[in-house]
């Protein structure tokens, strides 16, 4: 009944709200200061006292592609059918290893294509980060393919062209996917030699679709990169106004509050202006320069913003909730949401995508799978009889359950990755042991002393920050058995194998690499730094030389994806790197 209260009001209407999403990148609910953080995001606030703030919203992953992938369908990234995805695991077959190996489907089962079918114009702009040469392998060929920029190569006007040239090749690779309309795209992550943010870049071009668009209905999916990672890499963007996605351009759109006059501001609040505060003031500013066009167009009542990052910052690339698949999210909608607002149910990015459809009217077709749940009966309360009481996340080898006080996690490594843990050296064992096979971001979890057990469980409620599993506590063999249970159910909806849960394929059953678990916890790690005591050390020196056959197959290897390079090389390219 509340889902048909909050359409009635705009069928009455005669109105389908506009809608925004507001996608950005790397963000604990610490961002923002309506949720507690010590931090400066004045219209992030208004926001949230103007619509709805949601105390436990999640992503099913937690690093960038999955994550969009998920944002873009309402499906889990595991059900991905894209080439790119079943080339690297194989087919429904085999357990699933969802991370950056996911892409948009060529049957444009996305809410671009649906909602433009709709009725909608259907806008992208910032970072996308899903492009694949498997599924469309036509857009790297010839002189309008896809140009491989080297990371040493020299800015200047012949790099910004190919930057540019990039940039519009990304646009019409989204509108293949069934967007009306796209702009200052980033296809991936910022490289070199250009690797700057430019938040101004992205908001005049979101200004620009709005504007042409007020009579709407419309959509818009509009991805920041900031800020991406725990680091302050992001604050030397704001002393290079002048490099976009497009390369260097000649001035800096008039769309946001000047940066230094911003960096006074938040001087001024008491806050250091080169802290994080800094970067979360900058795409609050962004925020707010969409909020105040949508009012001087008269529209801002009757459009839908909802606000929300890709994943945590500091948990990336596991299935933690603290600092992993936690996000702060906010929504805003004047005409369909009270003010003030504030959800504590579990609700995922999953859920967005059919919340649209029914906002939409939007009729879908039959194959097109959605595995989230519109969060209209949400709201005009907060909340909703016989709502969910789990969540499921993935990340790589990782699953999770998570209901509002426990968490569940289970580690099942395929065959093929016990075979490289057993091989690996003690130096080599976090990356081998990771969840999605990477130092770095693959470890950045490892600060919790549970990171790499295969099954860990712990009581949110009185342990947040997920640091004391009790999976081996006699006393909670009846939660722990609860929980798998969920995950049971979740993977059987899945269908794809999963471990003892799951079995089949290439998965594996715990206990087989005990040893190695033994051997990784008593290493230090701090990213990509690895410190190895002399004892491990020393043995690693004794045992850890190559095998004849492991050179040869990686030389293999090594051909095969060189010659994968030259063929996707454009003809004008491949006699000049001669």
């Amino acid at each position: 009944m509340l889902c048909l209260s909050v359409m009635l009001v705009t069928v009455a209407r005669g109105e389908r709200p506009n809608i925004i999403m507001f996608l950005i990148d790397d963000q604990n609910p610490s961002s923002i200061a309506a949720f507690g953080g010590d931090t400066y995001t004045p219209n992030l606030d208004r926001m949230a006292e103007e619509g709805m703030k949601f105390t436990r919203a999640y992503v099913s992953s937690s690093v960038c592609t999955p994550s969009r992938y998920t944002f873009l369908t309402g499906r889990f990234a595991g059900n991905s059918y894209s080439k790119r995805y079943i080339d690297e695991v194989g087919g429904k077959e085999n357990q699933g290893l969802p991370n950056f190996n996911v892409a948009l489907e060529r049957d444009n089962m996305n809410v671009g294509n649906v909602l433009r079918e709709a009725g909608y114009t259907t806008g992208f702009v910032g970072k996308y980060h899903l492009t694949s040469k498997l599924d469309f392998p036509e857009f790297y060929k010839g002189k309008n393919g896809w140009i491989d920029i080297p990371k040493d190569a020299n800015p200047g006007p012949e790099t910004s062209a190919q930057f540019k040239h990039n940039e519009h090749w990304m646009r019409r690779y989204l509108q293949t996917l069934g967007f009306s309309w796209a702009k200052n795209v980033y296809p991936e992550n910022i490289h070199s030699p250009y690797s700057s943010h430019n938040p101004e870049w992205t908001t005049a071009a979101a200004l620009e679709f709005i504007e042409a668009n007020k009579d709407g209905p419309f959509y818009l999916h509009l991805c920041s990169t900031l800020l991406h990672g725990p680091d302050k890499s992001w604050r030397k963007s704001m002393d290079h106004p002048l490099v976009t996605g497009e390369g260097e351009v000649k001035s800096l759109p008039d769309v946001m509050t000047p940066r230094a006059e911003l960096l006074k501001t938040i001087t001024k609040k008491g806050f250091d202006p080169d802290s994080h505060v800094a970067g979360e003031a900058w795409i609050d500013d962004s925020l707010g320069a969409i909020l105040q066009k949508l009012k001087e167009l008269g529209i801002d009542d009757n459009t839908l913003v909802i606000f929300a990052p890709d994943h945590g910052r500091d948990g990336k690339a596991s299935v933690f909730s603290h600092g992993g698949c936690r996000v702060p999210m906010i929504m805003r909608w004047p005409d369909g949401i009270p003010a003030g607002q504030v959800c504590d149910e579990l609700v995922q990015n999953i859920d967005l995508v059919p919340t649209y459809f029914e906002l939409a009217h939007a009729e879908k077709p039959d194959s097109y799978r959605i595995d989230g749940t519109s969060l209209t009966p949400l709201f005009q309360t907060g909340t909703a009889n016989e709502w969910r009481d789990h969540l499921y996340l993935e990340m790589g080898a990782a699953r999770a359950t998570v209901t509002r006080d426990w968490s569940y996690i289970a580690v099942r490594h395929t065959t093929e990755q016990i075979a490289a843990i057993k091989k690996a050296s003690p130096q080599n064992l976090p990356k081998a042991l990771s969840y999605i096979g990477r130092l770095g971001i693959g470890v950045r979890g490892a600060d919790h002393p549970g990171f790499f057990n295969e099954d860990q469980l712990y009581d949110l409620s009185s342990d947040p920050k997920e640091m004391q599993n009790l999976v081996n506590d006699k006393r909670q063999a009846d939660r722990l058995k609860e929980m798998r249970s969920f995950m049971q159910h979740d993977l059987e909806a899945i269908g794809r194998p999963f471990g003892e849960f799951i079995p089949g394929g290439n998965t594996s059953f715990p206990g087989q690499i005990n040893e190695q678990l033994a051997l990784v916890k008593q290493i230090d790690i701090h990213g990509k730094k690895i410190t190895v005591p002399e004892s491990l050390a020393r043995k690693a020196r004794d045992t850890d030389k190559p095998d004849p056959d492991d050179r040869t197959e990686k030389k293999g290897k090594r051909e095969v994806r060189k010659k994968a390079r030259e063929q996707a090389k454009p003809n004008s390219q491949k006699g000049s790197d001669n």
